[in-house]
Parts: structure tokens; sequence; C-alpha cells
């Protein structure tokens, strides 16, 4: 029988979610699912998260979306964004009869609409209002499938891990989360200066390892300047977009979780860049880890770059409100130009890593 993973979890007798979870068991078991998660106490992690998306054949997100599962349902986005063949043909259906993805959604839109995501995630996230549409959208997916990401592989991946010897003196290294989609000048070239500018001040720069968009520019000008540079991709991703040159360390991992793990841990500091559904994704990563305690983001600085936009507004609106509950509680901060994210960088805090 087929595996559905089921997302979150019943606080106690008073849940108001209680009654549609049970309603969502019965109908699943009736139609011929077995259920992973039933019970709403399995803990994913970045280390295991692959495995479980490996040993399920779909998944279901209930009402009362947590940040784990905003960070679930995004992260299996992105999975289907870079053909990850523990994916394929298996359906997302979400839940949302209590809108409380809406925000999520809102936020996805903005971004589809600025051109960092390219497919429409409704194709792949399907949002639903009732239990009887969560048995229909499995259905249909499973007898049609999904749609083509409309991507190709460029290459074959046939590097390792490797690290190069660096003369200088590093004061930190400086994580930058960003788009590889992007094609606007502007963009690119506050990506290249950034880099540049991380180099010229005596930071590393950690980035996602791609040729391609901000995350390319953002190497280029850290490369460029002499800086040090290092990074973390898996396999697939590589064959859709490449592997810079000039990197002083690059870490190859097998999945997008464990590079997520790399790059955190081997960064003081972390500027969420314009960017898609990845970037989305590691914020929501390293916002968790915080929420958490975790020791790899003890004392390490988050910066989201709104950077404004010519109509108004900033690119990252939407996500600030989607972390809104979270805002005053220290996990990030928000800078509005690359003045204030250098600024923020070099506080005593991050030197003193």
């Amino acid at each position: 029988m087929p595996f559905v993973r089921l997302s979150g979890k019943i606080s106690g007798a008073g849940d108001p979610n209680r009654e549609v979870r049970a309603r969502m068991l019965y109908k699943l078991f009736a139609n011929g699912w077995d259920i992973y998660n039933s019970n709403g106490d399995q803990n994913i992690t970045l280390s295991n998260i692959e495995r479980k998306i490996v040993e399920s054949d779909a998944f279901v997100f209930m009402p009362g979306a947590t940040l784990e599962d905003l960070f679930k349902a995004v992260s299996i986005f992105v999975g289907y964004q870079t053909l990850d063949e523990n994916l394929f043909g298996k359906a997302t259906v979400i839940l949302n009869s209590d809108k409380t993805w809406n925000s999520l959604f809102e936020l996805l839109d903005s971004l589809h609409a600025l051109g960092t995501i390219r497919q429409d995630y409704r194709d792949f996230l399907l949002n639903v209002e009732t239990t009887d549409d969560v048995l229909a959208s499995l259905a249909r997916v499973t007898k049609e499938g999904l749609p083509d990401v409309g991507r190709n592989k460029i290459m074959e991946c046939d590097t390792d891990s490797f690290e190069f010897p660096f003369a200088g003196d590093l004061k930190g290294r400086v994580c930058v989360f960003c788009s590889a989609s992007i094609e606007d000048p502007s963009y690119l070239d506050e990506g290249y200066q950034l880099g540049k500018l991380l180099a010229d001040s005596g930071y590393g720069c950690v980035s996602g390892a791609g040729t391609t968009g901000v995350m390319g520019a953002v190497v280029r000008g850290s490369v460029d300047a002499g800086g040090w540079t290092g990074g973390s991709n898996v396999p697939h991703i590589i064959e859709l977009e490449g592997l810079p040159d000039g990197m002083t360390s690059f870490w190859l991992r097998p999945d997008i979780y464990t590079r997520m793990e790399a790059m955190i841990e081997n960064s003081d500091a972390f500027v969420i860049f314009p960017g898609g559904a990845g970037t989305v994704q590691e914020m929501l990563a390293l916002l968790i880890f915080k929420q958490m305690g975790h020791s790899l983001m003890r004392g390490k600085e988050v910066l989201i770059y709104n950077k404004p936009l010519p109509e108004g507004g900033g690119f990252w609106d939407h996500l600030i409100k989607v972390l809104k509950p979270w805002e005053g509680l220290g996990y990030f901060s928000v800078a509005n130009s690359l003045k204030e994210v250098m600024d923020a960088v070099a506080q005593p805090t991050l030197e003193a890593q």
C-alpha cells in the first residue's frame, strides 16, 4: 500500500484541529493509504528529512500551519524545482481550511510576480479546503503525475569536496542565501558588489555554489576581489546550474538539507538576499534553529536585505509578514541597503566568532 506523510501535531483534547485530523486519518485509511506520522509525533531534522521523503509516496499538510510545516512544504516545492528524483510523481496537498497557509501563498505569489519563482507553485503545492478535496488531489496526481518544471541538465557532476589553501586572515565567514535565477542587471550588480565588499573587508563568503543568477554574481565578486569563497551543493543541482570557478572550499552533499547544514556550520553570519523559494526555505531553517537554541546558530546574525523596489515597498515585504510572530525576538534584523548590510556584518559580535 502507498504511504502518505501527514504533517502537524495535536496538542491535546482541546486542539481545534483534532477533529479534522481524525477525519483525514479515517478517509486516507479507507481509501487505501497507509500513514506516516498519524499521531504527529515524528521529529524531522535537516539530517533525516530526505530519508522521510524517500520513504513516502505523497504528502498532506494539515491546518494550523507551524513554522516547521511551512519549512517542510517549501522544501518539497524546492525539491520539485530542482528535479529531486525522490519526489518524482509524488503529490503534495495542503488542507488550508483555516487559512493559516495564506501568508505563505501570498509570499510565493509575490516571488512569482518578481520572477524568482518561474513555476506556478499551485501546480505543485495543491491548496484545498476539504478532506474530500485532499483525496481527489491525491488520486489525480497518482493518475496524471505532476507538470514539467521546465528545467534541463547542462552538465554531468564529476566533482567532489575540496579545500585549497588561503593565505589571508578572515574576520569571519558570511553566508549569502540568494537567487540562482534572477537575471535583472541591478540585482546581479548588487550581488557582485556584496561579494566584493565582503572580500575587501576581510570576510569570507559562503554560498550555494551555483554559477547562475545572483548566486553566481556573489561568488564572482568575492573571487575577483581575492577573497576566501566557500560553498556547498548537491550533484543533481550542479547538473542544472554548474559549479563556479575560483572557490577556496567546496563541500559536496547528497541533498539540499545536508547542504544547508554544511553552509550553516561553516558560517558566522547570514544575509538573506533577494531570492526565490530556496531562499525562503533557507531563512525558515535559520529561524527554526534560532527558535530551538541550536548550537549551530548561537550568536550568529541573520540579516534580511529588503531591497527597495522601484514601484515602492521592499523585495522581502511578504517574507517579513510571514515572520512577524518572531520579529521581536532578536532572531533576525532587516537592512534596506548594502551599506546597512555591511555595517551589521562589521559589528564586533561577528568578528568575535
